[in-house]
C-alpha cells in the first residue's frame, strides 16, 4: 500500500518545468512508429516486487521508451537487454517487457531510476536530479528486505551512494568510484551496491557493454540478493 501511495504522488509530480514540457511535448508529437499509440507522457514510478531483495536503479525513462508505455525500461532497446537478462535469471517472469499490461512479474527485484521524467537528449540537469531524488530515497526506504542495488550508469551509482551517506551509511574513503562490476559492500548498516554499464545503445552498440557482461553482473547482483 505504501508503494501504490508513492507511486501515485511520483505520476502526478510537476516539479521540473523543463522535463514537464518535453515529456508532454514528446507525447503529443510522436515517433511515427508508435503514432497510434496513447503515450503515457508522465513520471514514470518504480516497477516490482514490493519485497524486492534486489533493487535496480537507472538514469531516465527514454522519450519513446517507458514515457510512451508507462514502465521503467519498458519499449527500448535497453529494456530490451535489461529484462532479458533478468528472465534468465529467473527474476522476470518473461524475456520482453512490452507495456504495463503484458503479464510482466519480477520475483524478488524492483526497478527504478534516478529521474522520472524523459529529459531532453537523455540529459537531465543536476538541478532535476536533485529534485527527483525523493523519490527513489522513499522506494529504498519502503523496500524492507534490501540488500543489493545495482545501478546502472555513474549517475546513478553516485545517487545512490549519495542517498546512503544521507541515511548516516558510512562510506569508505576515499569514496568509491563508478567502474563495471564495482562492489561497494556497505553492510550491516547498508546493502550491498554494484555498478554495471548502463545498457544503453551508446554502450551495447559499442561494445563497451555486452550481453555477457550484462548478464555476468546481474547474475551476481541477484546471487548477493538472494533472488529469486
Amino acid at each position: 500500500m505504501m508503494l501504490d501511495r508513492l507511486e501515485r504522488q511520483v505520476t502526478e509530480c510537476r516539479r521540473c518545468p523543463r522535463l514537464v514540457e518535453w515529456r508532454e511535448q514528446v507525447a503529443v508529437v510522436k515517433r511515427a512508429a508508435f503514432r497510434n499509440e496513447v503515450y503515457w507522457g508522465k513520471p514514470v514510478p518504480g516497477f516490482g516486487d514490493p519485497d524486492a531483495r534486489l533493487l535496480i536503479v537507472g538514469l531516465a525513462p527514454a522519450a519513446h521508451g517507458a514515457n510512451r508505455t508507462g514502465r521503467m525500461f519498458t519499449g527500448d532497446r535497453s529494456g530490451d537487454w535489461l529484462y532479458r537478462a533478468l528472465f534468465k535469471e529467473g527474476v522476470a517472469s518473461r524475456p520482453e517487457s512490452i507495456s504495463v499490461d503484458d503479464g510482466m512479474r519480477l520475483a524478488g527485484a524492483f526497478v527504478s531510476a534516478i529521474v522520472r521524467c524523459a529529459p531532453p537528449g537523455n540529459k537531465p540537469t543536476t538541478e532535476e536530479r536533485t529534485a527527483c531524488r525523493p523519490w527513489l530515497e522513499q522506494e529504498m526506504e519502503i523496500l524492507p528486505d534490501l540488500r543489493v542495488v545495482l545501478a546502472l550508469g555513474g549517475l546513478a551509482f553516485d545517487q545512490v551512494l549519495r542517498i546512503l551517506s544521507g541515511r548516516q551509511v558510512e562510506l569508505p574513503r576515499p569514496r568509491p568510484r563508478f567502474g563495471h562490476g564495482v562492489v561497494v559492500d556497505l553492510r550491516p548498516a547498508g546493502p550491498i551496491v554494484i555498478g554495471s554499464y548502463h545498457p544503453s545503445q551508446q554502450n551495447t552498440f559499442t561494445g563497451r557493454l555486452t550481453e555477457e557482461m550484462l548478464d555476468d553482473v546481474i547474475g551476481r547482483a541477484a546471487r548477493l540478493a538472494g533472488v529469486p
